[in-house]
């Protein structure tokens, strides 16, 4: 499969619904926290014991199966990303880079949650760290 390659106009057209896509995953992944760490929380308080276990349906089941269901989902919106040719480096914050051609080298243009458009750059092998403003 060939690699999406960017121009920066291109990039910054598609930033708003990127945008938007990254805010529903940011929210589905802080309710997926959310909701493990209240389930944790029950079953510390609710400790079965071994005979009820061996009876009674597992009581969990439900919230379990609603977290893989809601992890699925989540998976399915990271890959919406790729499949458009974007690079989700970081969700939270969001951190996007769209590959692209720069002066004949393979770059990196990026994104970062809160700015108004891309507008920076880096190589394959810099990462965020060797972010440059886009000539």
């Amino acid at each position: 499969m060939d690699m999406k390659l960017f121009t920066l106009d291109e990039a910054n057209v598609l930033l708003p619904v990127l945008k938007q896509e990254l805010y529903k995953l940011q929210a589905l992944i802080d309710e997926i926290d959310d909701r493990y760490l209240e389930l944790q929380t029950i079953k510390a308080k609710h400790k079965l014991s071994a005979e009820t276990r061996e009876t009674a349906p597992d009581p969990y089941f439900e919230q379990e199966s609603q977290l893989d269901f809601m992890r699925m989902e989540a998976e399915l919106q990271i890959s919406n990303f790729t499949r458009k040719g974007v690079l989700i480096k970081s969700i939270s914050p969001g951190l996007l880079d769209f590959p692209a051609i720069l002066e004949g080298e393979e770059v990196l243009l990026c994104w970062k949650q809160g700015e108004d458009q891309v507008s920076h750059y880096h190589g394959w092998n810099e990462g965020f760290m060797g972010r440059k403003p886009f000539p």
